[in-house]
């Protein structure tokens, strides 16, 4: 096992708890990034079936509004000038939103209508049903817009996202969960190997105490063949009776060998 494969820990039991708990934490992480790039890919998924749809809308709106101004031109005349002359502000406004998806902050675009209508007087003389029908088709025009910016920028960002997510997810499977396991497994048999050598180390020395023991058994035995004795308990009864042949032989009655003392 390279050192590319583990992590540089000094092998002990404790090293091996750490590295079991950073091993589930890298785990339930993975599941999680998982769950998350899984979420993030529905919605991407249902934000461009949006985008394909509202773009085959757009194109027949734009048709019938391009076909609508031409009508109107035609009935009302040239009206821009009137159109210019009269606007003063927009009356159809764009609000920024936030929407959360897996904790993923996407801008949303809403449109609304902020103000009254200053061309309720356009064609007038003539026309006023195709200017007002223009009017209608371009502002259906411009809320998709609105709507295919929100969609599209939700697109980008959620493309973005999607990929680091799913990069964090490569690099915990591939490379970090490995790296763990390895690291756990070196811990494992480096530990095993230790009680192994602890275990060989006892084995010596109880092995070593034997010896002794017998040695000195050896060495026993051999004194009691030249004290011409048996074993153990029969040396000791002669001691003993030696002991008290010592003690009562030299009483004060005894006086065989006693000297004869001159004064």
């Amino acid at each position: 096992m390279s050192g590319k494969d583990k992590l540089d820990i000094f092998p002990t039991r404790m090293a091996l708890t750490v590295m079991k708990a950073r091993l589930k934490g890298a785990q339930k992480g993975h599941s999680l990034l998982k769950k998350k790039a899984d979420a993030l890919t529905m919605r991407f998924r249902q934000i461009l079936g949006k985008i394909v749809e509202i773009k085959e809308l757009m194109g027949e709106v734009m048709k019938e509004a391009a076909f609508s101004l031409a009508e109107a031109s035609f009935v009302a005349g040239d009206f821009s000038p009137m159109v210019v002359e009269n606007a003063q502000k927009a009356q159809l406004r764009v609000r920024a939103g936030k929407d959360n998806v897996a904790g993923v902050v996407l801008p949303v675009f809403e449109h609304f209508v902020d103000g009254n209508n200053h061309f309720e007087l356009a064609g007038l003389g003539r026309g006023g049903r195709q200017v007002k029908g223009c009017r209608e088709k371009y502002t259906k025009a411009v809320e998709l817009l609105i709507e295919l910016a929100s969609l599209q920028t939700s697109f980008l960002t959620l493309d973005e996202v999607i990929k680091m997510t799913n990069r964090r997810v490569n690099a915990i499977e591939h490379v970090i969960i490995p790296r763990i396991e390895n690291t756990v497994a070196y811990i494992n048999s480096e530990l095993d190997e230790r009680d192994r050598e602890e275990f060989f180390r006892l084995k010596k020395i109880q092995a070593k105490k034997k010896k002794l023991n017998a040695e000195r058994e050896e060495m026993a035995m051999a004194r009691l063949a030249e004290l011409g004795v048996s074993d153990f308990g029969e040396l000791q009864d002669r001691e003993r009776a030696s002991a008290a042949a010592a003690v009562t032989g030299g009483g004060l009655n005894d006086d065989a060998d006693d000297q004869d003392l001159l004064f």
